[in-house]
């Protein structure tokens, strides 16, 4: 028998109490706080960001599982300013461009590779544009495709919920192209589509083909290129003026002081002239 067998029944529940009370005393939920500058976050001592892995050069996991990439190491940055570290939340682009994932206080900042877009400001505050981006056309190394007008009944892959698929579906539509566009459920999906033949070509951002023709010498070329006029914002909730402020000083400073243009070459290679 235990020692608890030989104890009153009233003494055993005065004993489960104290240690239930003892418990809960100890749990200690991370409400979030506020930085000594005055920016709320969900994470004490934390700036949470929510992105769609992988992306690179922008985010993307490296050979030891740690996210980096140019939108992480900006907001680093970011996060070095309030004092905290960045902690990475990877989540479903749908998410993040919906406003739904900072709206229910997933994170506080997105950063995604995400095109600032009149639709998107209706439900998320962007910060100044960090960076001009255009589409590209990539084909597998010795396709004679190279633009729209020579995909006729052909299969196209596109990036699902991207403004490259917008820009894509809207060109078949205006010009009454014969072309299947296909869309993927992240650029993983999109660039295997592409590599293993299932469509005869694909569009994405034009860092984006540059990166994976990086890695993958001699597979994959840019075929075409369109100058869409896009540029990339990273987002908050709708009306957290301090964090936005925030966001904008860092990367104002980092252009002033010469670290943006660090960071660019590292990730993205030589800065295009003014």
């Amino acid at each position: 028998m235990s020692m608890l067998g030989r104890i009153p029944r009233a003494a055993v529940l005065a004993i489960a109490g104290t240690l239930a009370i003892g418990v809960t005393g100890c749990a200690k939920e991370n409400t979030g706080g506020t930085t000594d500058s005055g920016v709320p976050l969900i994470k004490a001592g934390a700036l949470t960001t929510c992105t769609h892995l992988p992306y690179a050069p922008f985010q993307s996991k490296d050979p030891s599982g740690k996210v980096v990439g140019f939108d992480v190491a900006l907001i680093d940055l970011v996060a070095a300013k309030l004092g905290v570290t960045q902690e990475i939340v990877d989540t479903p682009f749908e998410g993040i461009k919906s406003g739904s994932d900072l709206s229910s206080g997933k994170c506080d900042v997105a950063a995604a590779g995400m095109t600032i877009t009149e639709e998107r400001k209706k439900v998320l505050d962007f910060s100044d544009p960090y960076f001009d981006a255009t589409q590209a056309l990539a084909v597998n190394t010795g396709s004679q495709v190279k633009g729209l007008d020579q995909l006729t009944g052909k299969r196209l892959g596109v990036q699902g919920g991207t403004t490259g698929e917008d820009y894509i579906k809207k060109q078949v539509a205006e010009k009454k192209l014969d072309i299947e566009v296909v869309s993927y459920k992240d650029l993983a999906a999109l660039q295997q589509a592409l590599s293993t033949k299932q469509v005869e070509a694909a569009v994405n951002d034009l860092p984006v083909w540059n990166e994976y023709i990086k890695a993958n010498p001699g597979k994959v070329a840019v075929a075409a290129g369109f100058d869409t006029g896009e540029q990339y914002g990273f987002a908050v909730k709708k009306g957290n003026a301090e964090l936005l402020k925030t966001v904008n000083e860092a990367i104002a400073a980092a252009r002033t002081d010469g670290t943006y243009d660090k960071i660019y070459a590292t990730w993205i290679g030589e800065k295009p002239a003014a």
